[in-house]
This record gives structure tokens, C-alpha cells and sequence, in this order.
């Protein structure tokens, strides 16, 4: 194999995907959350075509080479590669959920065909469909005569074709009428009929469509019928035109419609299709040779899975935890008399997310309260924090919401957001000019004695209920008055882009996060040189800066002892010799979607830690708005430090990088040690319960 000094990031990420999908094959996960974990694998591969592949089609299209970005590759060749890659782990995911299916059969779980249905199941089955499928079916005549409809990005589909018989008007003796179904996206997918006795059956919805065909095309005299699944896949990049008449909002709400009619990249259908179906819808779609075709399995959208009905078997799930308190942080009492004697830090989901919640209630009721300035990129469904905010307005505080309307599949709702948070009176933000906001902060002010005292929070994720049960995420409640003053700054440079600011304590993007860092890795140098201490650790989402993996590859040569706990993408190569002997890096995927950033310098035995929103990405490091945060309360600096050992150590669910991207387990040496379980018992026993 020929070695690479960095490893292409789209095909990194494809690696990435791979990890998910042995969650599903693994047999220490519960059996449904495997099916689960199927969804996920599928959903994000959704997400891929969507953003990356439909990129590098793009630099395909422009005639460019693109190996200056694709770490070398040419762009035609990484399509390729990636349709081949693609095309294996459909293969395996569709044996997998093979697997996964006769093992639920074990568990008396039985999800039948169409042809599987017997015959006291059918009265249920007709009535529902009658009552809860045919009101929501689109289905379309395909002909020569009507044009091919825009399918929808995603949506799934099924292609019927029917071979006709003559009826005397001329149509039939074997011609062949085609047509499309659309897959209603707002019924669940899967059907669960009444259980008889232990054993549970469930339908898909597909297979309850393909059992009710003779009732939908009732009108066609035809001697075969089939329907077999499709899909496409668009290009989600935002076109944001320059018309200056139309406002940020309008702008976005227009590109963000466009994605229904962009190009597709990539189209998937059931590999049993007959040939003259796919011919057909092939021509009538115009498929193109840079787009990626993919034969697939019955079912497609099998990101569905990532909702498939738990039964009421809690036996075949990961067990709940309960969030936990912080330590010394009552919900009862003032957050803010706490926080001003001394820092807190809330690990979600080990600990409740509701400080955030009552944080932000706390303020906007408070008297002495003055104004909130706080950064949006995703908010949950029916968000506590937008209630919160609205309800400061409505108590006279003075709210500043900077929202990025630009986070990307959270467009349409973040629009809704803004329209309900500007129509309550909230002052809104909308970033800066070419730049995404990333950070996540909040600054409050607050009437104290003669002057303001203000209190805040800097997160490694989002201001979301939702997500904080399933994505691990730093936040830091603080009062340090000069970190304060440097996030206002950050509020300030949203509203005067062109005084760019100066920071002492803060890391913040786009002006000095890389900057910073570079200063951070060159004083481990060397200290490495001087026979010093030298050890740099990181936790980050994703590594695909080429130049930030060029100073940890000195940095390694120089001696430094360099640890990386990456979960998605990484494009540095650790472990060859005469390049990154020194760095060691891994990837945990489990449980929980593990989502902080954190950084870890030895400074000659006496770390410095900081906890970020940015990834070591270029996007993150020069084209957003990302804030990173100094620990300087030694008990947390020293919690960072702990949790980070504790996933370091994991050797149950630790994968390792290496130049050949196999995704080996790192091997069980003593006990195991799984570690989003023994993080959980690490704060039960900060609490004294265990």
C-alpha cells in the first residue's frame, strides 16, 4: 500500500460510517439499539451524499482535478472509490440486518413480508391501510406523455410495473404501465400489529403498500405486478443568491426550497429491480455518470430503523441512566449565588442539562437581570431555551439572540425560530458576513451593588434538550469576570465585523484559533528538546486540518508524547516511523455520540486545558466563529483531565487509527474497561453513591 502523509477525509468519514455499522453487528449491544444503530449508519450516509460527495461531483463538474483538497487524490477516481466503499457496506449492513432479524425471531420479534401474512392478520391490516395509508399516498401514472415528476430528496419511493393485459381498447397483450409511490414520510414506518400471545409481528409500511396493490391500481387489468424500492439523493449546498432587496431570512428560505429540484448525486435501488424498471427510470431521471448508483436491498430510508418500536422490551435496550447533579450545584437554590463563589462544570448527559434551562428561567426572572446574549445554532424541538428567552423579553430584560441560520438540516427550523423569537421582541443576530457561528455561549448582565457583575456559560455543544440525552458535551458555568468580558467581546465583533478584537484568555476563531494552537504545540517542542515534559492530548469530533497535522507530525518528531481521541474523520496518520512514532490516536463509538473538544497541554507538568466548539477543521478554524475556553479552577482542570483518562483507557469500544483504516478494536488487556459506562460511575462516585 502506498503511504500517505494524510488520509483523504471523505474516505476517513466513510471509515467513520464503518464504525457505526459494527455497532450493529456487535453482540454486547442490546439487540434493538443495533437495529438502531442500522438507522444511524443509513441516516448518515444520507447526510454524506448530501454535503460530500455532492461536493466533489461539484469540482468533477467545474473540470478541476481537486487534488489539492482531496489529499492528493483526483476527484473522478475518489468518486469512484467512494461508490466501490459505498457499495461494500450496503452489502454488509444488508447482512447484518439479515443477522439482526433472526436473532429478534428468537426473541419472539417477527417482522414479516407481505407474503408472509396469514390470514387472521389480514382485516387489521386492510383497516389500516384504508384508514391510515391510502389517504396519504401520491402515486403517479409514469408515460410518454407526462413528465418525469421531481423526486423528492430522500423520499423513498416505489417503482411499480405492471404488465398489462388486453382489455380491447387497445393497451395491453404485454405492454408495460409503470408508475411511482411515494412512501409517506408521516406515518411510522413500522406496523405493529396485535400480539398474540409473546410473540409480536410487525410489517414495514413498504411491504404493506406492495400487500395492497391490487387495491390501488384496481382500475388496470394487468397479468404482473411488482414494485421494487428507489431513492435519490441531492446536493445540499446553499446557492444563496446576491439580490440585496431580499432580506438574510428570505435569502436562506429561498436556497434552502431550491435543494427539492438541486442535482441529484446519488441514486439507490433494490438490486432485484428487473432490468427493463431500472432502463427506464434510469433515461426518464437522467442519470448521470458522476452520480453515484448504488443496488441496495428491499428497503431503503432504513435511517427509519433508528426508530423501531422498543415493544415495551426494555430487556433488549440500553438501560436509562438517570442524569446526575453536579457536585455543590443545587437546582433548588440561586444558580447564580453558586456560581458567583466559584466555577461548575455539567458533563450531559451524566449530568441533567436542566442547569442551562434553569440558568436561563432564572435570569429572565430575576429583577436585577439586565440583558442575555446567547449564541443559537440548534435548538430542540419546542425548546425550553427559546421559552426562556422569550420570557425574559416579556420581563423587560434586554435579549440578544445571535442565530446561525445556516446550520446545516436545521435551516427551515432555525428560520421558524427566528421569525418567533423577532416577533416577541428578541434582538436577533445573524451572523457575520462569509462566516458560520459555531460558538456556543451566553453572557448574562446583573445589577450587583454599584455596578454589573456578569455570569455566563461557554459550551462544547448545543443549547438542545434533545441531543444533550444522547451527545456528551462540556459546559462551563463561570463568573471569571476578564473570560466574561472577552466573550462580550465575541457578542460586540458579531455587530462591528471590522474591529476585530483582541483576547487574552479566550481561543476564538477565525482570527486565532490556529495561531494560538500553533504557539501551544511549539512550546511542547520544546520542551521536548529541552528534555522536559512534553505531552499535547485532544478529544475532538474531527481532525482534516492538514496544516494542524503537519505541526503534530514535528511535534511527534521532536519527542512530544501526542494523544488523540477522534470519533468521525481523521486525516492524520499516526504510528509511522520517522513521521508520528509518538502519536497515538483512537475513535470511540457507543452508546452516546461523543461531541466535546477538548485540549490538553503539559506545559512542563503543569497542564493547561481547554474546552472548545471547534474541531481542528479548516472551516472551524478559519471560515466560523468558534470560541475556546481556559480552565483555570484547578478541581475541573483536574476533572477534564480524569474523563479524558477514562476514554483513553476504554479497550471495549476504542478503535484504532492506523495507515490501513481497518477499524481494528484496541485489544482488552486486564479488565475491560468500557468507558461512557465507567464515566457514569466516576460522577456517581464524585457524588459519594457508589
Amino acid at each position: 500500500m502506498e503511504k500517505y502523509q494524510y488520509i483523504n477525509r471523505e474516505i476517513s468519514w466513510l471509515r467513520f460510517n464503518e464504525r457505526v455499522l459494527q455497532e450493529s453487528e456487535d453482540q454486547r449491544v442490546p439487540l434493538i439499539e443495533r437495529l438502531r444503530f442500522l438507522g444511524i449508519f443509513s441516516n448518515n450516509l444520507d447526510e454524506f451524499f448530501k454535503v460530500r460527495y455532492a461536493t466533489v461531483k461539484r469540482i468533477v463538474q467545474a473540470g478541476k482535478s481537486g487534488k489539492s483538497v482531496l489529499g492528493g487524490e483526483k476527484a473522478k477516481d475518489l468518486l469512484e472509490e467512494i461508490t466501490k466503499i459505498v457499495i461494500e457496506q450496503q452489502e454488509k449492513s444488508v447482512r447484518i440486518l439479515d443477522q439482526v432479524q433472526d436473532e429478534l425471531e428468537k426473541e419472539n420479534i417477527f417482522i414479516i413480508t407481505e407474503d408472509e401474512i396469514q390470514e387472521h392478520q389480514e382485516d387489521f391490516l386492510k383497516r389500516y391501510f384504508m384508514e391510515n395509508v391510502s389517504p396519504q399516498l401520491m402515486t403517479i401514472i409514469l408515460d410518454d406523455h407526462t413528465k418525469f415528476p421531481t423526486l423528492k430528496d430522500t423520499a423513498a419511493y416505489l417503482a411499480v410495473k405492471m404488465v398489462l393485459i388486453d382489455t380491447g381498447n387497445g393497451k395491453g397483450n404485454g405492454q408495460k404501465q409503470y408508475a411511482l409511490i411515494e412512501i409517506p414520510k408521516d406515518i411510522d414506518r413500522f406496523v405493529v400489529l396485535p400480539a398474540e400471545g409473546e410473540k409480536n409481528y410487525i410489517i414495514i409500511l413498504d411491504d404493506l403498500i406492495r400487500y395492497s396493490l391490487r387495491s390501488i391500481f384496481n382500475m388496470f387489468s394487468y397479468e404482473a405486478i411488482s414494485a421494487h424500492m428507489i431513492k435519490i439523493t441531492r446536493d445540499a449546498e446553499l446557492d444563496i443568491d446576491n439580490d440585496l432587496s431580499k432580506s438574510f431570512i428570505e435569502k436562506i428560505s429561498a436556497s434552502v426550497d431550491n435543494r427539492r429540484i438541486s442535482e441529484p448525486v446519488r441514486f439507490v435501488y433494490d438490486r432485484s429491480i428487473e432490468s427493463d424498471t431500472l432502463k427506464f427510470l434510469k433515461d426518464k431521471m437522467n442519470i448521470q455518470d458522476t452520480d453515484s448508483v448504488i443496488p441496495g436491498g428491499r428497503y431503503h430510508n432504513r435511517r427509519d430503523y433508528m426508530g423501531f418500536p422498543s415493544l415495551g422490551r426494555s430487556d433488549l435496550m440500553y438501560d436509562k441512566i438517570k442524569p446526575l447533579p453536579v457536585k455543590g450545584l443545587s437546582m433548588e437554590g440561586s444558580l447564580f449565588d453558586s456560581i458567583a463563589e466559584r466555577d461548575y462544570l455539567q458533563y450531559a448527559p451524566y449530568h441533567t442539562f436542566n442547569y442551562i434551562i434553569k440558568f436561563l428561567r432564572e435570569a429572565a426572572l430575576d429583577p436585577k437581570v439586565r440583558s442575555i446574549k446567547i449564541t443559537v445554532y440548534r435548538l430542540a424541538d419546542n425548546s425550553q431555551v427559546a421559552a426562556s428567552l422569550i420570557n425574559a423579553v416579556k420581563n423587560g430584560k434586554q435579549v440578544t439572540v445571535q442565530i446561525e441560520l445556516q446550520a446545516r438540516f436545521d435551516e427551515r427550523a432555525n428560520i421558524e425560530y427566528a421569525e418567533q423569537l423577532q416577533a416577541e421582541g428578541v434582538k436577533l443576530i445573524f451572523g457575520v458576513p462569509g462566516l458560520k457561528v459555531h460558538s456556543k455561549i451566553c453572557v448574562i448582565d446583573r445589577e450587583e451593588g454599584d455596578g454589573l457583575k456578569r455570569y455566563g456559560f461557554i459550551s462544547t455543544g448545543n443549547f438542545n434538550e434533545s441531543t444533550a440525552r444522547i451527545y456528551t458535551d462540556y459546559t462551563l458555568f463561570t463568573a471569571h469576570a476578564p473570560i466574561l468580558k472577552e466573550l462580550n467581546k465575541v457578542f460586540d465583533f458579531f455587530e462591528t465585523t471590522y474591529k476585530i478584537k483582541k483576547y487574552k484568555h479566550l481561543i476564538v476563531s477565525p482570527h486565532y484559533t490556529r495561531s494560538r494552537f500553533a504557539k501551544l504545540i511549539k512550546r511542547e517542542i520544546q520542551n521536548a528538546r529541552e528534555g522536559k515534559p512534553a505531552a499535547i492530548r485532544i478529544k475532538m469530533n474531527s481532525f482534516t486540518s492538514y496544516d494542524m497535522a503537519d505541526q503534530l507530525y514535528e511535534a511527534s518528531n521532536a519527542g512530544v508524547k501526542i494523544d488523540l481521541i477522534i470519533r468521525g474523520i481523521c486525516c492524520l496518520v499516526p504510528g509511522v516511523k520517522g513521521m508520528s512514532e509518538n502519536i497515538r490516536a483512537i475513535s470511540i463509538v457507543d452508546k452516546f455520540l461523543e461531541h466535546p473538544r477538548v485540549f490538553i497541554f503539559g506545559n512542563d507538568g503543569d497542564p493547561e486545558v481547554y474546552i472548545s466548539s471547534a474541531d481542528w477543521m479548516t472551516r472551524n478554524l478559519d471560515n466560523r466563529v468558534e470560541v475556546g475556553c481556559p480552565i483555570y479552577q484547578e478541581d475541573i482542570k483536574q476533572e477534564l483531565i480524569d474523563t479524558f483518562d477514562i476514554s483513553w483507557k476504554d479497550n471495549v469500544k476504542a478503535r484504532l487509527f492506523n495507515e490501513n483504516q481497518d477499524n481494528q478494536y484496541r485489544p482488552t488487556k486486564g479488565e475491560p474497561l468500557r468507558s461512557q459506562f465507567e464515566m457514569y460511575d466516576y460522577y456517581l462516585r464524585k457524588l459519594g453513591r457508589l
